[in-house]
């Protein structure tokens, strides 16, 4: 595969961590093309944002200090999850990493 391809799935992969509409411009461009490093990625994201909502969930109905902690774990691991994109590498993310592939595997 030549550079132009790796560096293209690498911003790719990059964007779908720009916040949630980042992900869905990411899903629509790996749509044509199927690449299996953005979709990688995009699993990730998706799973990052599931945690997000979780957060925001346990922080409204249930518990603020508890919604809080859940975020910044939440942030920490989508900063790994960025870092693995900018280097080019499919790395999951620590703890749920391989819940998230599991859940999103329909996303190819």
């Amino acid at each position: 595969m030549n550079d132009f391809n790796v560096n293209n799935e690498k911003t790719i992969a990059i964007i779908s961590y720009i916040t949630f509409i980042g992900t869905i411009i990411a899903f629509v461009i790996n749509n044509e093309k199927k690449n299996s490093f953005v979709s990688f990625h995009i699993r990730q994201m998706l799973g990052l944002i599931s945690l997000h909502f979780l957060s925001f969930i346990l922080s409204t109905y249930v518990n603020g200090g508890l919604g809080l902690i859940t975020i910044l774990f939440a942030i920490v691991l989508w900063f790994i999850g960025f870092i693995g994109a900018i280097q080019g590498e499919e790395k999951r993310v620590p703890f749920l990493g391989d819940q998230f592939q599991e859940w999103f595997k329909s996303i190819e």
